[in-house]
């Protein structure tokens, strides 16, 4: 079976010291990568100097280079632009993919061509607490395509998580879902993956194959802590939600309560906007609310107690084991 061409898109801002790594996880795959679009956001590390050393050695790696920091929105856009492949996958400089990831998601997205995207289960470890478990659990126990319906049957019953680092998308439907919009911020990722799987479905491999690293005070946590930065994104989503060019994938936000990632933000801005009102549903509120509590028993429950929990309460990959013969 012939696979599809992949880039990889790396936006990168000072950190070098994990290029290596990033960069050599991916040249060793079983199947490597067509090219690999590294985009420096103006680091002022030596970041640039490690990247074009790994490009002198490996002809696939190719560098772009912003005069100044830009952001991370910015960065992953001009690198997706820049991509040749038919699909595409965001790593961030600090993240690695294990052995099989891009053999198995190519392979799965080759025998079916309609799906937007192809996601495994996300291995995410917390640098600073040592805390680590996985995500994407529970979708499918075996290597699938979900088409859109049960990606939305999934979402409703609280069962759907696609692992963002994870993620390789069919670039022209990433593209058409607005790549990353930059007045989402922290969750552009996030949309831009729904919109995806909503209109066109997803592929799944039930394995952990893409780590996620961590930091203690990453983008993401950063803007959610920002009480305006976080409401101004939210109120940006369903202000897109609202437009034409989303108006085939808002009732299926509505009716899965998506929105619930969102936390207590989402209430809080929904409770303002009569217009956005009638995406507060009892199974937003119910999805919402459990959310919450998950999160909040995490941050509050020392980091050998949420591993516990993490382990007896399915938060970790456990390899299905094949029955044994009849005889």
């Amino acid at each position: 079976m012939k696979l599809p061409s992949l880039s990889v898109v790396v936006p990168n801002f000072n950190h070098a010291r994990h290029l290596p790594r990033c960069l050599g996880a991916l040249l060793v795959q079983s199947v490597p990568p067509t090219q690999i679009v590294v985009v420096d956001d103006g680091s002022t590390d030596d970041s640039v100097e490690v990247i074009r050393g790994l490009a002198r050695q490996n002809p696939s790696v190719r560098l772009l280079q912003n005069e100044r920091n830009l952001g991370v929105t910015a960065a992953v856009n001009r690198g997706v632009e820049a991509a040749a492949g038919d699909f595409v996958y965001l790593q961030g400089a600090d993240d690695e993919i294990l052995p099989g990831f891009i053999e198995k998601t190519l392979r799965l997205l080759a025998e079916h061509p309609k799906a937007g995207l192809a996601c495994t289960i996300g291995d995410w470890r917390e640098l600073h607490t040592g805390i680590h478990w996985h995500m994407g659990l529970g979708m499918t126990d075996h290597p699938a395509f979900l088409d859109p319906s049960e990606v939305l049957r999934l979402e409703k019953r609280g069962r759907l998580f696609i692992p963002g680092h994870t993620a390789v998308y069919r670039r022209d439907a990433l593209i058409r879902a607005g790549i990353l919009i930059a007045g989402l911020r922290h969750y552009s990722d996030w949309f831009s993956t729904l919109v995806v799987a909503f209109r066109h479905g997803i592929c799944v491999v039930p394995e952990p194959l893409a780590i996620f690293n961590i930091e203690s005070d990453t983008y993401y946590q950063r803007n959610r802590r920002n009480r305006e930065s976080n409401e101004a994104a939210i109120e940006h989503a369903l202000e897109l939600l609202h437009e034409p060019a989303y108006a085939d994938v808002a009732g299926p936000f509505r009716d899965s309560a998506a929105l619930y990632v969102c936390g207590l933000g989402m209430l809080r801005v929904l409770s303002r906007h009569a217009a956005y009102r009638h995406f507060l549903t009892p199974r937003l509120l119910r999805k919402t609310l459990w959310h919450v509590s998950r999160v909040g028993l995490k941050q509050c429950a020392p980091a050998f107690l949420v591993n516990w929990y993490a382990g007896v309460a399915g938060y970790r990959h456990s390899p299905i084991q094949p029955r044994p013969e009849k005889r």
